[in-house]
């Protein structure tokens, strides 16, 4: 297992940048997000455009990260596959598919998205609409060699309602979307508010997990008691405020990172665990983003074994 971060947290800040910070503070991994030039929301950037990668672009950045013993665990690019508006779900899904096609040039082969929702309809009537939609997303990528990973975050503020808009949200929707052909980028921060065992569920899938993100959240009672757990309903003027829990760093919310890492390993997990960084405390400048990174590697470095050069194993700290 190794420890990367998802870099879209870091909007204005440069791939190599990025690279040189996280080299330095023990990280092994990037997940890189690779959305197209304007972001539609919070937590998404653009730090490799996969629409004019070629392979010298690509081969510098190979080297690049090469050099600070750096790998990219997978592109991310988690966008609506089933956009109620025909013409912005086909933008969705070209532009998945340049994501693709800049997998095996990188030396990539996860590609990161979600399944999405028509909200206009029902889930029973989603769940036939994907299966006409999404089959040819996935053979596009192992045409490639790639492998479609869905995280499954319910992406409530897509629905008008806070409903959950992204249909991969729970275990009983993972049985549905993994029989399509997809893969889980498993985030337990969603997991534990929705009141699933997040160990549980690791456990059930492992064969599907093939990525993991590394998100607290922090449980607000008094919030949960006055609005319900489908969140506020009248007093929503940012779709993403809830009332009642929000995303943290590792460490500073409610999850048992010890019990989540130690599951992995137990189910032979050797993936890459990306630090995604959405805390609303530790975010606003670079500065802060960093300091929440780094108390993401604090928490997490000490639980994860770290292979060498020469294939031996060694822990955190002084044994390092």
């Amino acid at each position: 297992m190794k420890l990367g971060v998802l870099t879209a947290c870091l909007p204005d800040v440069p791939l190599f940048s990025i690279a040189d910070w996280a080299a330095g503070h023990e990280f092994e991994a990037l997940e890189v997000a690779v959305w197209p030039d304007a972001p539609g929301r919070p937590f998404e950037a653009s730090h490799i455009d996969v629409t004019t990668l070629d392979q010298a672009e690509a081969e510098k950045i190979r080297g690049y990260l090469d050099e600070r013993r750096l790998s990219i665990s997978a592109l991310a690019y988690y966008e609506n596959n089933l956009h109620p508006d025909a013409a912005t779900r086909q933008r969705h899904h070209a532009h998945l598919r340049a994501c693709i096609d800049a997998a095996p040039l990188l030396g990539v082969e996860l590609v990161g998205t979600f399944v999405g929702r028509d909200w206009n309809l029902s889930v029973r009537e989603n769940l036939r609409l994907a299966e006409r939609e999404l089959p040819p997303l996935v053979e596009y990528a192992g045409e490639r060699g790639a492998k479609l990973i869905v995280e499954n975050c319910p992406m409530e503020g897509w629905h008008p309602d806070g409903y959950p808009a992204n249909l991969a949200y729970s275990p009983e929707l993972w049985e549905w979307m993994c029989s399509l052909g997809f893969y889980l980028n498993y985030d337990p921060s969603h997991l534990t508010w929705l009141g699933i065992d997040p160990i549980r569920a690791l456990k059930d899938f492992a064969p599907r997990i093939l990525h993991a993100q590394a998100k607290d959240v922090q449980i607000l009672p008094d919030g949960r008691d006055r609005v319900g757990i489908y969140g506020r309903a009248v007093h929503r003027a940012d779709p993403w405020d809830n009332g009642w829990w929000r995303y943290r760093v590792p460490g500073r919310g409610s999850i048992d990172w010890n019990g989540i890492v130690d599951a992995l390993y137990e189910v032979g997990f050797d993936g890459v665990l990306s630090v995604e960084h959405e805390d609303p405390i530790w975010s606003g400048d670079t500065t802060r983003v960093l300091s929440g990174l780094a108390i993401s590697r604090d928490t997490l470095r000490p639980l994860i074994r770290r292979q060498l050069v020469d294939g031996s194993v060694s822990g955190s700290g002084a044994e390092r």
